[in-house]
């Protein structure tokens, strides 16, 4: 085991007011250390044609919070386990952020969070939300770099895959005006990337295309009633699918530069469907019951409809019981998302809305060579009914079949999102592969890389690759292949 040259770095430690705040105790303990690891254990073999790198990504707060710590404030760390000829390898680094340098120089926390007014923040995003852009929730692998974004709209930052070195806030060639939102696409047919950007102030919603080479060439304002919180989108074949949902920014509390979100059911969801290069004029809205979503699944075009799969929130607001800022955190935090599945008529302008599937699942991933494409195969984890968010198991869903398989990880133990990591040489979509993902084991205080074969999910892993540290408990994954590695490289 090598340990970076940096002396080891402060552990966060639960303020005097969050001493009950399990978002900083436990499985989602932030880590003081970065440290890289060669040849490590692993009990099982890991299959000789899997070689890539599973990149994960997560809030993990360097100092002490100041005031009330939420889960999404914490600084953007990425954890990595390298796969090669059956070795693996171990690395994890800040996301070095505007943000994280300032509170480094400082040496000490410089940000209030989402619970607390962020008059006296340094600095915020484009859009003057004064709240710590920390680059903590999402990875996404375009063009060799690894780009994390945050949850409310950020730069993204660009991040080598393998060295994990933060490379800066990705402007594409001095193209991008502004920030993205959290879930960018890729479509690896074309090379592109599809993201869009909102704010409290219009325009409420933009949309934007960038190129295979790495510019901006398409950029749309969208006009929107109001102040949205959009968190995902979904492209096709020759559209992207855009989101006006009900839950909606607190516009009192916007003004003053506040973040409060309220959810209205009066409302209906509304799902924009437009032309990749279109611009704001040519989108088609369809209306359909009101709800919350976090995370598409995918969405791919039949005939003269446009099919989306997604994860739907029926009740994305802190329960009537939730009195506190600590439990309207703890309720908000808690999941409740089925399989759901939209119909979008370009014809006749009609939506058709069907439930797929009763499970609590979320963080859905599908072969990534395919977004956009119809797809047989999906990936969930599933929700634990425990008071925080963990994921207690897998899910694979056959569109085909119109069935799924499970697996559950045991008592204690915990995943994270799983990519879906194709065989060398494997066809886009047929489940031959693997899925890898992280599973925190709270009982023995250990982390491992655990590898599923993707076409018996049920028989449980191949390979459990042990860590030298902890994992704290995180947002989003990515799984990057050997051959795009060996663009990189090239």
């Amino acid at each position: 085991m090598t340990r970076t040259s940096e002396q080891p770095l402060m552990v966060a430690r639960t303020a005097d007011t969050d001493e009950a705040n399990p978002y900083l105790l436990g499985v989602y303990a932030p880590v003081g250390t970065e440290i890289d690891a060669e040849d490590l254990r692993v009990i099982g073999e890991i299959p000789k044609d899997l070689n890539g790198v599973y990149l994960r990504n997560g809030p993990n707060p360097r100092f002490a919070p100041e005031g009330r710590y939420h889960w999404f404030d914490g600084d953007g760390m990425i954890h990595a386990v390298h796969l090669e000829n059956g070795k693996a390898r171990y690395r994890n680094r800040w996301i070095r952020t505007k943000a994280f340098e300032a509170e480094s120089a400082a040496g000490k926390a410089l940000w209030t969070g989402v619970m607390e007014n962020p008059a006296d923040n340094p600095f915020g995003n484009s859009h003057g939300l004064g709240l710590k852009d920390n680059a903590n929730t999402d990875v996404v692998f375009h063009r060799g770099r690894i780009l994390a974004t945050w949850y409310l709209c950020g730069s993204p930052y660009a991040v080598d895959p393998l060295s994990l070195e933060t490379l800066g806030a990705e402007d594409f060639l001095g193209t991008l005006v502004g920030d993205m939102m959290a879930h960018p696409k890729v479509d690896e047919t074309t090379g592109e990337l599809f993201w869009f950007d909102y704010g409290p102030r219009p325009p409420y919603l933009r949309y934007g295309v960038i190129s295979a080479d790495g510019r901006v060439v398409n950029t749309t304002e969208i006009e929107l009633p109001g102040p949205r919180l959009p968190h995902d989108m979904a492209i096709t074949e020759h559209y992207a699918v855009l989101m006006d949902l009900p839950l909606v920014q607190d516009l009192q509390a916007a003004e003053q530069g506040r973040h409060k979100l309220h959810f209205d059911r009066s409302m209906p969801s509304r799902f924009g469907v437009m032309p990749r290069y279109g611009d704001g004029s040519q989108i088609r809205w369809f209306e359909a019951s009101p709800c919350y979503i976090y995370h598409v699944v995918n969405a791919w075009e039949d005939g003269d409809e446009v099919v989306l799969d997604v994860c739907r929130v029926q009740r994305p607001q802190p329960r009537a019981d939730a009195h506190t800022p600590l439990a309207k955190m703890l309720s908000y935090l808690r999941l409740d998302a089925q399989l759901h599945r939209y119909r979008f008529d370009l014809r006749t302008g009609a939506c058709r809305e069907t439930p797929l599937d009763d499970g609590n699942t979320e963080f859905p991933t599908v072969d990534a060579r395919g977004v956009g494409r119809r797809n047989r195969y999906s990936y969930t984890v599933h929700i634990s009914p425990e008071s925080t968010l963990k994921f207690d198991g897998l899910v694979r869903h056959d569109n085909l079949a119109g069935n799924k398989t499970e697996y559950r990880f045991g008592p204690g133990r915990w995943g994270s999102e799983a990519p879906f990591a194709p065989r060398e040489g494997a066809p886009v979509d047929s489940a031959d592969g693997y899925l890898v993902t992280f599973v925190q084991d709270e009982r023995e205080g250990r982390s491992e890389l655990d590898i599923f074969d993707a076409t018996d999910l049920a028989a449980g892993p191949v390979a459990r690759v042990l860590l030298p540290q902890r994992v704290p408990l995180g947002f989003h994954a990515t799984w990057v292949r050997a051959d795009q590695l060996e663009n990189l490289r090239s």
